[in-house]
């Protein structure tokens, strides 16, 4: 179960910003076997003055349309399923909504399958 912050810069339209949310869908449905559904994601939008970025660091020639997409996960997944992941994320963004390889910035942060509940108050996948 995911969950998904995407961080931009203010000003991309409704149907930019659905781009973006449906393109990591689908590119966690087909790397990481997310099931259908399961879909929990914010977008986050900024003014010039409140998104700061670096625009060459590690040579990446980043620009005003960066988008910082932080994934919340479970631990479960291989080095290879996270390459997988990553390279699919940057396609898809590519095809829709037309970004840029280098405007796409992802980060996992993994956590136990007990850290999750997705309400009720229990924890849905902890044994």
């Amino acid at each position: 179960m995911p969950m998904t912050r995407i961080n931009m810069r203010a000003g991309k339209s409704p149907a930019y910003r659905q781009a973006i949310c449906d393109s990591l869908y689908r590119a966690m449905r087909e790397t990481f076997n997310v099931p259908e559904d399961d879909q929990f994601m914010t977008i986050t939008e900024h003014d010039g003055d409140n998104f700061r970025y670096s625009a060459s660091y590690l040579g990446v020639a980043r620009s005003d349309d960066l988008v910082l997409v932080q994934l919340t996960v479970s631990n479960t997944r291989s080095l290879e399923q996270k390459k997988a992941l990553f390279s699919r994320i940057a396609e898809l963004l590519v095809e829709s909504p037309g970004l840029r390889p280098e405007d796409v910035f992802v980060n996992l942060v993994e956590v136990d399958k007990e850290n999750w509940s997705m309400g009720h108050g229990l924890a849905q996948y902890a044994t």
